[in-house]
């Protein structure tokens, strides 16, 4: 079925960034999978060419395109080009962080951030995750004193992406321990601030060429100036959040669903056993014709929540039933293609044994499929 959602100016975007990742990423992929982290020099050039921040306005640097579909192009061809892991900071980047800059930032702050995240010069990363609370984010110690013309914070975070390579982190902290919701503010923490510490790149199942850190502050004094929206905003501004960041995960976990396909059909066309092609066996047709329905239904369902997300009408209930079915999607097709391809299936020379572990994280991130649930039974009254 074709997605109907794209027009040709779209498709002409399409054309150009499959040629930019063709040419700076898919070269690199081994080297960043090896070291465990993407060269920051490639947001630079993602930056030049148009593809980082686009909904930046011009007047601080961007291109000033506030149209999604744009955004689900470039998860689309990471996932096609095999680069989900690389891309995931340059969509969080664009997806996830970009959005606090340019709905809570106050004109000055605008002028001095946007223009670096537009050109890919500040990398951004988000901080709300710690040891130990994993979703229940008003349980959260990290704290914020105010002295003077700074706030004082002492803390840690874990599980941050972009945690290596990031420039500004948004970070939450709470600036009123007796309360909690509502004790919550944001911070935009520079990387050079005195008490800003990262600890280790950690070591993960799958995500290999991604940076995920922990960080740690130790009597970090930030300026007041930093803050984002007015104190005890903070959880209300992630909330607010959470419904496109949720769809761009959910974005990506069809996309690279049909990735897995795409190459599996072409492995199943290819290889053969008992003198047939795999593909041609019925239980091997079986499994792909559920697969091809399965996806293409989740496609329409993604294209409709970004037209609503476009539309500003993409309600938190439907961002998480994006979120869920879609990851869940992904681990599902990625275990059915990894089956078809036999042994071949768990070499990682093969862009589907890296699929495999990299697929396994999307439904714990961004809230997990048993918060999704939650907040679609809530929504329905129970």
């Amino acid at each position: 079925m074709e997605r109907d959602i794209y027009t040709d100016e779209h498709e002409m975007f399409r054309e150009a960034y499959r040629t930019f990742l063709e040419r700076e990423m898919v070269p690199h992929r081994e080297e960043w999978e090896a070291a465990e982290i993407v060269d920051r020099k490639v947001f630079a050039k993602a930056g030049e060419n148009g593809f980082l921040a686009m909904q930046v306005p011009e007047e601080y640097g961007g291109s000033g395109v506030a149209d999604f579909r744009y955004n689900n192009i470039v998860v689309q061809e990471l996932c096609r080009a095999d680069l989900y892991a690389a891309g995931v900071g340059m969509t969080l980047h664009t997806d996830v962080c970009l959005p606090y800059f340019l709905d809570y930032c106050t004109e000055e702050q605008k002028q001095r951030w946007l223009p670096g995240i537009a050109s890919g010069e500040l990398i951004t990363a988000v901080a709300m995750t710690e040891p130990g609370i994993g979703s229940d984010l008003a349980g959260m110690t990290t704290s914020a004193v105010r002295d003077g013309d700074t706030y004082v914070i002492n803390g840690s975070k874990t599980f941050i992406t972009n945690g290596i390579n990031s420039d500004l982190v948004i970070v939450a902290a709470k600036t009123d321990p007796t309360q909690k919701h509502k004790g919550m503010s944001l911070f935009i923490v520079e990387a050079e601030t005195p008490g800003f510490e990262r600890g280790r790149n950690l070591d993960k199942v799958g995500m290999h060429a991604q940076d995920t850190a922990e960080l740690f502050f130790t009597d970090m004094a930030v300026p007041a100036a930093n803050m984002l929206g007015n104190e005890g905003d903070g959880f209300m501004l992630l909330v607010k959040n959470l419904a496109q960041e949720r769809l761009s995960v959910a974005m990506a976990g069809v996309a690279h669903a049909r990735a897995m396909l795409t190459w599996t059909v072409e492995y199943a066309t290819d290889r053969t056993a008992f003198g047939q092609r795999i593909g041609s066996f019925q239980n091997s047709r079986f499994k792909l014709a559920e697969m091809e329905t399965e996806i293409t239904i989740a496609e329409v369902f993604v294209d409709r929540c970004i037209t609503a997300l476009n539309a500003r009408e993409l309600s938190a209930e439907e961002a998480s039933m994006a979120k869920w079915w879609c990851t869940e999607l992904q681990k599902r097709v990625a275990d059915t293609c990894v089956q078809l391809h036999g042994g071949y299936g768990y070499m990682n020379e093969y862009p589907i044994a890296r699929a495999y572990a990299d697929a396994r994280v999307s439904s714990i991130y961004a809230g997990t499929t048993e918060i999704m649930k939650e907040i679609i039974g809530r929504s329905m009254g129970f």
